[in-house]
């Protein structure tokens, strides 16, 4: 049986959507019995996150820890949707080295957001190998961030090696690597 993803995610720059088009690469070609869908959520509605037992959400953070205008459109619409008994893993993308302060903090937020509607959270990754001064997608402990933080702007040779390693966890911790 073939596990179905559904991977929304919000981008104004493209990079957002770009990682998440690798994301989807990465697990279709590489593990048969998984199958992502690619959802633009300045175009898809949220509701459609219902059909997915499987969620991967992309949001890029903004100038002082801002959500991307797509999230921030359709944000109040999460707390409808009913996340019970859903696996959801999460990415972003932020600027470590321009906004220092506020590193991948929309990144933080969604995981609240999703978190608190009752979804059970997997793709914790570690903190090491960033220069920031602060982040909100941090664990308690600040050993990890919530989700995959990218910085295409700073680190873009480690943004294939990071997705690799990252999907490879992520279908482990969602339990359809068989």
């Amino acid at each position: 049986m073939t596990a179905k993803i559904g991977l929304f995610y919000g981008s104004s720059t493209c990079y957002t959507e770009m990682a998440g088009e690798k994301i989807c690469e990465q697990i279709n070609s590489n593990f048969k019995n998984n199958s992502v869908s690619l959802h633009n959520i300045a175009d898809t509605p949220l509701s459609l996150m219902a059909d997915y037992d499987y969620l991967i959400l992309g949001i890029p953070t903004w100038d002082y820890g801002e959500l991307q205008e797509d999230w921030e459109t359709h944000w109040n619409q999460l707390d409808s949707i009913d996340f019970c008994g859903k696996k959801v893993a999460v990415y972003g993308l932020g600027d470590q080295i321009g906004y220092p302060e506020w590193f991948q903090d929309a990144l933080g937020y969604l995981w609240a957001k999703v978190k608190n509607q009752g979804a059970s959270m997997v793709g914790l990754w570690p903190n090491q190998g960033y220069e920031f001064e602060d982040s909100k997608a941090l664990t308690e402990d600040k050993q990890f961030f919530v989700g995959l933080p990218l910085d295409d702007e700073n680190q873009l040779e480690l943004t294939d090696e990071f997705i690799a390693r990252w999907c490879t966890q992520v279908i482990t911790e969602f339990g359809t690597l068989s």
